[in-house]
């Protein structure tokens, strides 16, 4: 689980208003659409949180940009009962525990896939396709690019690392010929 406590709780709440309106994956674009403006614009970010400035303008503010950017009028409703309630600091937070559990529901994990060369699109889909079987639920892979570990994969998933690169299989024969 992610977060906090609030965030975690606020999360559930906006679930439920997804739930009943049937926009899950559309409002988890929303949230972390709304997250990830707040940590691009240090300035709004710094209105949002200013005790200076009035909640109820802060909530009119959010409500004016995001009706604006064509959101679901409960999403609005939803965001500025947030900012009422002095919580806008956890929208990150929100965005990542919403993201569990959604994904949760709809049976899919993330996964994170290094590997030492720019992957074409056939080797994103094989790589996506072998974690579902393996872990038989849906595999939304994000992949990085990292030179160092040489060759082969580091896939993560939660809290577990499988470590099949070319280098921690050449620091684990390093160990091997060392120790005899």
């Amino acid at each position: 689980m992610s977060g906090s406590i609030v965030a975690q709780n606020y999360a559930e709440a906006l679930y439920d208003l997804a739930s009943k309106s049937d926009k899950l994956e559309e409002y988890g674009r929303l949230i972390e659409a709304t997250a990830r403006a707040l940590e691009a614009a240090p300035d709004v970010r710094a209105v949002l949180v200013s005790p200076k400035v009035p909640k109820a303008l802060k909530s009119e503010l959010v409500g004016r940009a995001m009706s604006q950017a064509g959101a679901p009028r409960e999403f609005v409703l939803y965001l500025q009962a947030v900012v009422k309630r002095g919580r806008q600091s956890a929208f990150s937070g929100i965005a990542d525990a919403y993201g569990d559990l959604v994904d949760r529901k709809l049976n899919r994990v993330r996964a994170s896939v290094t590997l030492a060369r720019q992957p074409d699109a056939a080797l994103e889909q094989a790589v996506t396709a072998s974690l579902t079987k393996m872990l038989g639920k849906e595999v939304l892979a994000r992949f990085v690019v990292d030179p160092e570990i040489l060759g082969g994969t580091v896939v993560r998933v939660g809290d577990r690392i499988h470590d099949g690169s070319l280098r921690r299989k050449l620091v684990r024969l390093k160990r091997q010929l060392l120790s005899r």
